[in-house]
């Protein structure tokens, strides 16, 4: 009984949801429980690490990146 009650209530918020102009997105995220998940994130960020290093102009990237996006939110 109570299934069918929360069936109704996520189907109306769905029509909802697609009256307002939204429709729905699936999306695949990795699997941060994966073994070997942690590992990789680190090697990943040594390798990020040592290109910004290598590169002397990313803080300049990185300052005018951020100077963009004054006044994107009120």
């Amino acid at each position: 009984m109570a299934t069918t009650h929360v069936n109704v209530r996520v189907q109306r918020y769905r029509d909802a949801m697609r009256l307002a102009g939204m429709r729905p997105v699936e999306i695949w995220v990795a699997d941060t429980r994966r073994p070997g998940f942690l590992e990789e994130c680190q090697r990943q960020c040594r390798l990020v690490a040592q290109a910004d290093m290598a590169d002397t102009q990313i803080g300049n990237l990185m300052e005018q990146a951020v100077a963009d996006v004054d006044g994107w939110t009120t």
